[in-house]
Order: C-alpha cells, then structure tokens, then sequence
C-alpha cells in the first residue's frame, strides 16, 4: 500500500469514522439482546456495497428463547462480517469490511477468501470488557489478527474511547 500524505491520511481517517458510524447504525437492526455487531462493506472510493448485522440466517424465526441459550445462538448466528460478504450483489475483492468490533477467526477466514484487503473496527469499549464479552473472543481475535497479517489483509484499529 502507497503512503498516503497528510492531507490523504486526514481524509482517510474522516470517511474511517462516517463508515464505523454506518456499521454502529446497522448493529443497532441485530435482534441479539447481548451483542449487536454491524458491518459495512466499501469501494476503495468509499461507495457501500454491502452492510450486515449479526442474526439468525434467513427463515430462521427469531425466537427469544434461541438467543438467551447461548449454545443456540451461537450454532443459529450468522456473524455480521459474513452476513455484509453473503449478503453483497457486487465483488467485494478489493474492498474494505468496517465492524464494530474486531473479527473472530471465522469471519477472518471468510473476509480473506472474499478479497477483502483492508479490516476497519473500534478498539472494545470498557463497557464488552466489563460484561465478559471481550474475553468470551480474545482467543478467536488473536487468531484473526493473525491470519489478517498472513495474508497481507490490512487491519486497522481505531481507538475511540477517549
């Protein structure tokens, strides 16, 4: 990846915040009374191909019961990263994934196969820390990160809790 100026870096930072803003909107759409995470797929001109939340798959009802059992949910839910990847009627080869937070190992995998080059999320709030939330996916984001560098996927964490 080129060096990007002053002015590039400055602009670049500027539409990182407008498409994290774009992904919290879209968690907010996630039934999961626990966790809602958003995603929001771009153009390398910042032009949105794809958003996705995390839910249940399509068809799948969306019964309280199933996300208050943990086992449930987890073997139902369809993460919000691969939700915007199925989700998208265009290539996202060359693309950029903003999340709302950082991807688990799965989805990783899933953003590499799909070209994705570039993995925009917030560094976790205090608040995921405190409810266990963080730890719960510590292992699975290491790996993540991991494979992101592996595969040359630029991963870009933007720390928004001042």
């Amino acid at each position: 990846m080129a060096t990007l100026s002053v002015p590039d870096v400055e602009r670049q930072e500027c539409w990182d915040a407008r498409l994290l803003a774009l992904a919290r909107l879209v968690s907010t759409w996630s039934k999961d009374p626990s966790t809602k995470v958003g995603a929001a797929i771009v153009t390398p001109e910042n032009v949105v191909v794809s958003v996705g939340y995390n839910g249940f798959a399509q068809s799948m009802p969306d019964a309280e019961e199933h996300y208050n059992d943990r086992a449930a949910k987890y073997s139902r839910i369809v993460h919000a990263e691969t939700n915007a990847i199925v989700l998208a009627r265009a290539d996202v080869r060359g693309n950029t994934l903003y999340a709302t937070f950082p991807p688990c190992d799965r989805c990783a995998v899933t953003i590499i196969q799909a070209g994705i080059v570039r993995v925009v999320c917030p560094i976790p709030p205090k608040t995921i820390e405190a409810n266990g939330a963080l730890d719960r996916w510590k292992a699975f984001q290491k790996d993540a990160r991991q494979y992101f560098g592996e595969s040359m996927v630029e991963f870009v964490e933007i720390d928004e809790r001042a």
